[in-house]
């Protein structure tokens, strides 16, 4: 099982930007991957994936604001947050996909 370390999430003003980083401890070069989040209260949905060839896919609550991209090189998961709105404040994992493999996790807040 790879082991998976985010990092990257801070508080932030509602319109900011933020970029989470996904370190993982073994290859990920033929996984699909992905960014869920959590909020307080709330169930961990899928905010992103994308595939091993690069095909990404968003939650239409992201679309346009989110980015997600890889470099296998370097065995990590970004996601690149703009816009972020109030809304978005929640714990942010990152997994891949059709496994039992997840991150800690790393809080993001957007607040003024």
């Amino acid at each position: 099982q790879v082991h998976l370390v985010e990092s990257g999430g801070a508080l932030v003003q509602p319109g900011g930007s933020l970029r989470l980083s996904c370190a993982a401890f073994g290859s990920i070069f033929d996984r699909a991957m992905g960014w869920y989040r959590q909020a307080p209260g709330k169930e961990r949905d899928m905010i992103a994936i994308v595939t091993r060839d690069g095909i990404a896919d968003y939650a239409d609550s992201v679309k346009g604001r989110f980015a997600i991209s890889r470099d296998n090189a370097k065995n990590t998961l970004y996601l690149q947050m703009n816009s972020l709105k109030p809304e978005d404040t929640a714990i942010y994992y990152c997994t891949i996909i059709g496994t039992a493999s997840w991150g800690q996790g790393t809080q993001v807040t957007v607040s003024s």
